[in-house]
């Protein structure tokens, strides 16, 4: 895991949660892959190993994750793709609305939106 800034908008263990998550979606973490231990990550952010474990629980409750005895934690088949599917429903029901709401407000015409956004990825 990378360095990670702990905000106090949110409790500890979901924004590690939230940042194992990023990994799964990014590719950084692929199913079969292990996790870091609760005690290599406790150590290495200095945190509570029950912050660690309780942020591993969730993700193990959600089925992304599965404890293997003496093993470890680790990705299951299909978490990506369902994150992919959960994150989607959720920014098309949650952040969608809000930026739509936005666009109509500055008045935005998709072409508007397009363009600018082909003149980002050309530079």
């Amino acid at each position: 895991m990378t360095a990670i800034e702990w905000s106090d908008a949110a409790p500890i263990y979901r924004q590690l949660k939230e940042r194992v998550v990023a990994m799964l979606l990014d590719g950084v973490l692929k199913p079969g892959d292990a996790l870091p231990s609760v005690r290599q990550v406790a150590a290495e952010y200095r945190l509570n190993p029950i912050t660690v474990s309780r942020a591993y629980q969730e993700l193990a409750d959600e089925a992304l994750v599965e404890k293997r005895r003496g093993l470890g934690m680790y990705v299951t088949e299909g978490a990506t793709e369902k994150l992919l599917m959960r994150e989607r429903e959720r920014f098309l029901r949650e952040e969608w609305p809000q930026v739509l709401e936005r666009i109509q407000r500055l008045g935005l015409s998709l072409e508007e939106l397009l363009r600018d956004r082909r003149k980002e990825t050309q530079q």
